[in-house]
């Protein structure tokens, strides 16, 4: 039986991962034949990609995307979400959907701030990798090399925190977090308190053996970025990777700082199961693993940036030869679906998502279309055992790149 704390996350890999986070067997299980009807039935033809993979983005492409977008609003009550789609050759479409705001009816809009979740993990793991092209640290060391008590610490490298593959719990799946969390959602947590919870528990197989989407692995490389660069892992990150960047809209909050405007967040991962407003809660549960903020536009500039290593100035983030090191994509237990270091490919798209209380998004890069796609909305109340941000992607993919669909099978475990 899955136990209501088990849907807490920072952000998961994709809608499939969250059965694994607590229960590995189940992580081969298959969408039931209904969902795969409905997913089916919900795409509508389009026009022939051209060799790319992405169609123009034509005004009847347009109307197809606004189609699916309130459709699948409209199916999982999804209050408000703004789309973008980015192609150097084939148009642009930005648009918002919806209210940000259930209380007020403010509409949604495209330069909303919203929460990013475990988009964060591509920040903190490039960090990590700035430290590895800098000497400083190695992918292949051990992190009892940088932090104690870990268990199994001598055996887990940080490349096998970055790819998802330590065997540690995940912390955001032990009850007694979900119990603290939902008690008093504006409390501040700190990286050892996370690891606590995480460290009580028995590790669930050897390193390297297995795909297990873990935000502990995230908070200790959080933790090894701090250590071997002298500074808290915010500034780092924002002086290392935003300002160069030019990410302006984008921040690491210490607290439940968040600036104006932005959406309010809706979500039922309460101490009660009942719908609220998680604006102001503390994001400082998922500390390096998904406590960021960013809008629409960072995150189109960060998609690209991200997934070839090059900012937007031409200078690079990350060496030719540790970006190659990134893109390497084992296969997981989801069809389709592999991830690298802190990074997944999903149909030829490489990015990430992010789902906490309140707030989805997925960032997303098609390379060779050099297309992007981010999606941003307010809630991550799950619609039959789906994240919302994975049915858009699904959706609007479906129609630019019917070659390249996100298509990810339904969460195996009921919630």
């Amino acid at each position: 039986m899955t136990h209501p704390y088990t849907r807490l996350r920072s952000g998961v890999l994709v809608a499939a991962a969250v059965g694994a986070l607590v229960a590995p067997a189940a992580a081969g299980a298959t969408p039931s034949p209904s969902s795969a009807a409905a997913a089916s039935a919900a795409r509508q033809p389009s026009p022939s990609p051209s060799d790319d993979g992405v169609v123009a983005l034509t005004p009847a492409v347009r109307q197809q995307v606004d189609d699916a977008v309130q459709r699948v609003m409209k199916q999982a009550n999804v209050p408000g979400v703004s789309v973008g789609i980015w192609t150097p050759d084939k148009g642009q479409y930005v648009k918002s959907f919806g209210v940000r705001d259930k209380s007020t009816g403010q509409a949604m809009a495209p330069d909303l701030f919203m929460r990013i979740g475990s988009e964060t993990k591509t920040f903190t793991v490039t960090a990590v990798l700035q430290l590895v092209d800098e000497g400083k640290v190695g992918l292949d060391d051990t992190i009892d090399k940088y932090i104690d008590g870990v268990p199994n610490g001598d055996r887990i490298t940080l490349r096998q925190l970055a790819d998802m593959r330590s065997g540690l719990f995940n912390y955001s799946a032990d009850e007694d977090f979900f119990k603290a969390l939902t008690s008093d959602p504006k409390r501040p947590f700190t990286p050892q308190e996370l690891l606590g919870y995480s460290f009580k528990h028995p590790v669930l197989f050897a390193p390297g053996q297995e795909f297990y989407y873990c935000n502990t692995n995230l908070i200790l490389l959080g933790l090894v970025v701090e250590k071997m660069s002298g500074q808290h892992l915010n500034e780092y990150v924002h002086q290392h990777i935003l300002d160069p960047a030019g990410l302006d809209d984008t921040l690491f909050p210490v607290g439940n700082e968040f600036p104006t405007p932005h959406s309010q967040g809706y979500t039922n991962q309460t101490a009660t199961g009942q719908v609220e407003d998680s604006a102001d809660w503390n994001p400082s549960w998922g500390w390096a693993a998904g406590a960021m903020i960013s809008t629409l536009d960072d995150l189109r500039i960060w998609a690209r940036t991200v997934a070839t290593g090059v900012l937007p100035d031409g200078d690079r983030m990350i060496s030719p030869a540790t970006q190659k090191q990134r893109l390497i994509t084992p296969a997981t237990s989801i069809p389709g679906a592999g991830y690298g270091l802190g990074i997944f490919n999903v149909q030829g798209w490489i990015g990430h998502n992010g789902s906490l209380p309140g707030y989805e998004s997925l960032t997303i890069y098609l390379p060779s279309a050099q297309a992007t796609l981010v999606v941003v909305l307010n809630t991550d109340i799950n619609y039959k055992n789906q994240e919302p941000s994975t049915l858009f992607g699904d959706a609007i993919t479906s129609i630019v790149s019917p070659d390249h669909v996100f298509d990810l099978p339904a969460e195996p475990t009921a919630r």
